[in-house]
């Protein structure tokens, strides 16, 4: 039986969400922090440049930071987050990556190693044996990236045991926890030493900002990190920041809806006639139906929707899908009929009315 008190001492996720990065409790003082509008500050403080800091960013920072286990930093997007990251692994270093991960990542690693400056390998994030051989055969391996559930494959892997055996190896483990958010998954309590967020999607939630962050325990790589964010200024605008925090609080009623409309969502498309898979790893508000009639089928899908909406971003409030093979940088190993639906808030018949008729114009004429 817990104890009442334990519970009032250790806040759950949902009221962290809610109640961290708050100004005190004082007299008329606002509840939310205020934009601060700055790029410089009187000297001799702790900020000094707007490079540095933000009373903002430090109200969303925290929240974060709380939520994850972990010292947050905000940057300007996803991908200034991601490569800073990849920016820790030094020359002629190497790093063992997700073959289905985010394009921007798996782009951003044949940029680098296209320069000379670090080779990448990519694996099957899932077959933990198989990456941990690829870690043991690399010596020069430095980080292990992963994604889970993948992007857009939806696969997941085993994160203590990749963690524990990249321990033993002496190598950094970094978690893209953009789709499972610290609401469902928190990777530094299961053993990674980074966890890197697009807040774009889920944290911000209303498609409306473009905002990154990273999350560490180690004080030294919070260091690096910053001083990395610092120097070559990949800092996010106060206002886009604000937005984002204002999103954080309410990530978890959010969440719940979508994710219950995702979950209802897989199971009818399971019994669909057009539908040969659907991939949904059980959490998470990602849907990966592959239709029957491959990558014509899936263009007529992304056409013929009414309330969907076909966009290429996902984790707003509002439903959107796409044929992530529409893209060239998409690995050529995710099916061609793959639709990935990123499952909003709206009514579920109505998103479901609106998929089953679209899904009758995929069938083949005659």
């Amino acid at each position: 039986m817990s104890d009442p008190a334990s519970d009032r001492a250790q806040p759950r996720p949902a009221t962290i969400a809610v109640t961290a990065g708050r100004p005190p409790h004082e007299p008329d003082a606002p509840l939310n922090h205020p934009i601060t509008m700055a790029s410089t500050y009187v000297a001799t403080g702790d900020v000094e440049y707007g490079r540095y800091g933000n009373p903002v960013w430090s109200a969303f920072e925290e929240t974060l930071g709380a939520l994850e286990g972990g010292r947050a930093l905000a940057f300007a997007s996803g991908m200034a987050a991601v490569t800073t990251v990849l920016d820790l692994v030094g020359n002629d270093g190497s790093v063992v990556a997700p073959r289905h991960a985010y394009s921007g990542t798996v782009m951003a690693l044949a940029d680098l190693e296209s320069r000379g400056r670090l080779r990448g390998t990519l694996v099957d994030i899932a077959d933990t044996a198989a990456v941990v051989q690829a870690m043991r055969d690399d010596e020069d391996c430095a980080l292990l990236w992963i994604e889970s559930p993948t992007n857009p494959a939806l696969e997941l892997a085993d994160i203590p045991a990749l963690a524990a055996a990249a321990k033993e190896l002496g190598i950094r483990v970094v978690v893209d926890n953009t789709f499972a958010t610290p609401l469902l998954q928190q990777p530094l309590a299961l053993g990674a030493d980074i966890v890197v967020h697009s807040a774009t999607k889920y944290l911000a939630g209303h498609s409306d900002v473009q905002l990154g962050a990273v999350v560490v325990t180690d004080d030294e790589v919070y260091g690096a990190v910053k001083g990395r964010r610092d120097l070559v200024g990949a800092v996010p605008g106060p206002f886009e920041t604000w937005l984002a925090l204002r999103g954080m609080r309410t990530l978890h009623v959010r969440l719940d809806r979508a994710q219950s409309n995702a979950a209802e969502l897989a199971r009818r498309l399971a019994e669909h006639p057009a539908v040969e898979e659907v991939r949904y790893p059980g959490f998470g508000a990602i849907v990966a139906p592959v239709l029957r009639g491959g990558g014509p089928a899936a263009d007529l899908l992304s056409a013929g929707v009414r309330l969907w909406v076909h966009a290429t971003s996902l984790g707003g409030v509002e439903s959107t899908l796409e044929r992530r093979r529409r893209w060239k940088a998409e690995a050529a190993t995710i099916p061609d009929g793959l639709v990935r639906l990123s499952v909003g808030i709206e009514d579920v018949d109505d998103l479901w009315a609106d998929l089953a008729q679209a899904l009758e114009g995929t069938a083949p004429a005659g």
